[in-house]
C-alpha cells in the first residue's frame, strides 16, 4: 500500500483532497472507510487526544491494520496531540501522521517542540507525516452559538509566518488559520475562508502539505475553492458528531423498547456514511 506522503502528494497535483474524519469509536470507523472503499478512494481517521483515550491507541491502530488486510486504503493520524510525548508515543505505535498542537505555546516553545516531533518521527525508520498549526481557530468540535471571543479573524497569520514556521520546524504539512474555526455554527454557514491567504502561502510553500481543519459548516464553494488553492487535506469532525448523534436518537425514539446496540447504531452509522459520501465526493470533485 501507498504511504501518506504519496497520497497526500498525489491530491496536491491533482488539484483534491484526502478526507480526514475523525472517529471515538469502531461503528464511526467502519461507516466511513466502508464508504472510502465504495468510492474506491484513500481516507484519513484522525483521533484526537480525547477520542484516542475513549477508543484506546492501540485498538485504533488495530482497527486500520485490520482495515488494510482487506484492501481498505486507511490512514492513521494522532489528531491535536499536545505534548511531544503523546506524539512519539503515537509514531510508536504505527500511527502514519502526528498533529503536534503547540498554538497556545509562546512561538519560541512551539517551534522547539515541533521540531523535537519531527527529529523523532524521521528517525523512526518509517514515512510519518509531521503536521502543526499555525494561527488559533478554537479547540472544540462543537456546535457553537457564536464565534468564540478568542478566535480573532481578522488577526491571522502572514504568508511571512508561514515561511518562517515551516523553515525552523521542518513539518510536512501545515494547518494555517485562514479564517477557519473549529466547530460549526448553528443555524448558519462558518465565516467564509480567506482564499487570497491560502494561495499566497501555497504559492510560496509548493512542497508543503497544506491542511484544512474545521471543514465542518464551510460552504461547498469554501471547500472547492480552498482545494483549487492548493488545501490537500480536510478535516471533518463536528458534523460526523452531529449526524452520528442524531441517526442514533431518530433509531431510539422510533422504538423505544429496542435495546440491541447494533441496531440503533447502525443508524447513526447511516447517518454518517451519508456526511462522508458527499464530502469524499465533493473533495475529490465526483460529480
Amino acid at each position: 500500500m501507498r504511504n501518506l506522503q504519496e497520497v497526500l502528494q498525489e491530491a496536491k497535483l491533482g488539484r483534491k483532497a484526502i478526507g480526514h474524519f475523525n472517529i471515538s469509536d469502531s461503528t464511526q470507523f467502519n461507516a466511513i472507510v466502508d464508504v472510502a472503499h465504495e468510492l474506491e478512494l484513500p481516507v484519513i481517521i484522525g483521533v484526537s487526544e480525547g477520542e484516542e483515550e475513549f477508543i484506546g491507541m492501540h485498538n485504533a491502530v488495530a482497527l486500520v491494520k485490520a482495515a488494510r488486510e482487506q484492501g481498505k486504503e486507511v490512514y492513521l493520524n494522532a489528531d491535536h496531540h499536545h505534548s511531544v510525548e503523546s506524539c512519539k508515543t503515537a509514531i510508536d505505535a504505527g500511527f502514519d501522521s502526528v498533529i503536534f498542537d503547540g498554538v497556545r505555546l509562546p512561538i519560541e516553545e512551539n517551534i522547539a517542540k515541533t521540531k523535537e516531533v519531527v527529529a523523532y518521527a524521521r528517525s523512526s525508520g518509517r514515512e510519518v507525516i509531521v503536521e502543526a498549526e499555525l494561527g488559533y481557530i478554537g479547540t472544540s468540535s462543537k456546535l457553537l452559538d457564536n464565534i468564540p471571543e478568542d478566535v480573532l479573524l481578522d488577526n491571522l497569520p502572514t504568508t511571512e509566518d508561514a515561511i518562517a514556521f515551516v523553515k525552523e520546524t521542518g513539518v510536512d504539512a501545515l494547518a494555517p488559520a485562514v479564517g477557519n474555526l473549529h466547530g460549526m455554527l448553528k443555524g448558519r454557514n462558518n465565516p467564509s475562508l480567506k482564499i487570497d491567504l491560502i494561495k499566497e502561502m501555497l504559492s510560496v510553500l509548493p512542497d508543503t502539505h497544506f491542511v484544512l481543519h474545521g471543514g465542518s459548516g464551510l460552504t461547498d464553494d469554501d471547500f472547492i475553492n480552498a482545494i483549487d488553492a492548493g488545501m490537500n487535506c480536510v478535516h471533518i469532525n463536528t458534523e460526523i458528531r452531529t449526524a452520528y448523534r442524531q441517526g442514533i436518537e431518530s433509531a431510539l425514539l422510533s422504538d423505544r423498547t429496542q435495546i440491541a446496540p447494533y441496531k440503533y447504531l447502525n443508524h447513526g452509522a447511516d447517518a454518517v456514511k451519508k456526511i462522508v459520501k458527499n464530502r469524499m465526493r465533493l473533495f475529490n470533485k465526483i460529480i
